[in-house]
């Protein structure tokens, strides 16, 4: 039986700053990976606990979320120890067997923390309606299966991801639906495919966990032919590669870490935020009052030297007590826009719905 310690305990000691330079400054070898399980548990925070006593020993860092209906982790592991943490998941019955996700593109600066959090759903859906069983999912697809289905022109692609997600990156003529939340595109995606409730509809995320729940959305509004794809971009990937398959993924699969994207293939299907150039590159605006998420080129990188804007620049010149004060009257781009908002083409949902015609 899993002992419950403290809360004080199991967090974090070092403040945000001090622990993101120690990873800047370490050649430690690291594997970056995601996994998910959808599992009843009766105690999400004695589980909490459990996850943090096991973890913390072996360095692991990353973002998990834990609630009654399982966990969502994006981890980062020390290559040395990676052994080690595959015996530790063995050791929990119903991580026994379960799929890694481990990153294409990975620079071991993915994570610099280790935070997990009790929540409420592991993935936020909006869904209150107790006759949805989020069990009743469509039908996984390998990779093989994923290109053959797509090569039919009828199938309609669905990418379930956040609209600044899909602008950097997303397969072949897929709909990418104009969302900001997971929560919001749910019911977006069923009311705009209602009249094709007969088609082929092929859902995708990045690594799986949105569409575990989306596809079975989908089957509750009464889609007849929901299919999603195993392990989403990031297991695509892994299996185009291994078995020299098409790769009908363009450009870059959007992570939420520090590398901010992690290229699939080499085109380049976005644009700069600033100027308009092609590009594909997310940051966070460097002003922390500001910290828009956008896309910047290399030439508007130098030229604002990592802000979004003149105005952020000027700002972040001004000495901290200044910034402080000034900071609550002032107005800045991450304020009035919503994460990927800043200067960025956004489609309709006429636009959208011409896709699936």
């Amino acid at each position: 039986m899993m002992e419950k310690i403290p809360l004080r305990n199991l967090h974090n000691r070092v403040n945000r700053r001090e622990l993101k330079a120690r990873i800047q400054e370490s050649a430690e070898p690291r594997v970056t990976l995601s996994y998910y399980k959808y599992v009843t548990l009766p105690d999400p925070q004695l589980f909490r606990d459990h996850l943090f006593r096991v973890y913390q020993p072996l360095g692991v860092l990353g973002r998990i979320y834990v609630a009654r209906e399982g966990v969502n982790a994006q981890l980062s592991v020390p290559a040395a120890h990676f052994a080690a943490f595959q015996a530790v998941m063995e050791e929990m019955a119903f991580f026994k067997n379960l799929r890694l996700n481990v990153a294409v593109e990975d620079d071991g600066k993915s994570f610099f923390a280790l935070i997990i959090k009790v929540r409420e759903k592991i993935v936020t859906d909006g869904i209150d309606d107790p006759n949805f069983d989020p069990a009743q999912t469509g039908t996984h697809l390998q990779a093989e299966e994923w290109n053959r289905l797509t090569d039919d022109p009828a199938t309609i692609v669905v990418d379930m991801r956040n609209h600044y997600e899909s602008e950097v990156g997303r397969f072949e003529n897929a709909i990418t639906p104009d969302a900001a939340t997971f929560r919001e595109e749910l019911p977006l995606v069923a009311e705009l495919l209602e009249d094709k409730k007969d088609h082929k509809i092929l859902m995708y995320c990045t690594g799986g966990i949105r569409c575990e729940k989306a596809s079975a959305y989908m089957r509750y509004r009464g889609f007849e032919n929901v299919f999603q794809l195993e392990g989403g971009i990031i297991e695509y990937a892994r299996q185009a590669e291994a078995k020299g398959l098409k790769n009908k993924f363009l450009g870059k699969n959007f992570v939420f870490d520090e590398r901010l994207g992690e290229r699939i293939s080499p085109d380049v299907i976005a644009h700069c935020h600033q100027c308009g150039a092609p590009a594909d590159d997310h940051t966070n605006c460097a002003n922390h009052h500001c910290h828009i998420l956008f896309i910047q080129c290399a030439s508007c990188r130098a030229r604002y030297a990592d802000f979004c804007s003149d105005f952020c620049r000027d700002f972040s010149t001004l000495t901290a007590e200044a910034q402080k004060a000034q900071a609550p009257t002032m107005v800045f781009n991450g304020s009035k826009f919503g994460k990927g908002n800043y200067k960025a083409f956004r489609r309709s949902g006429a636009a959208l719905l011409r896709q699936t015609q």
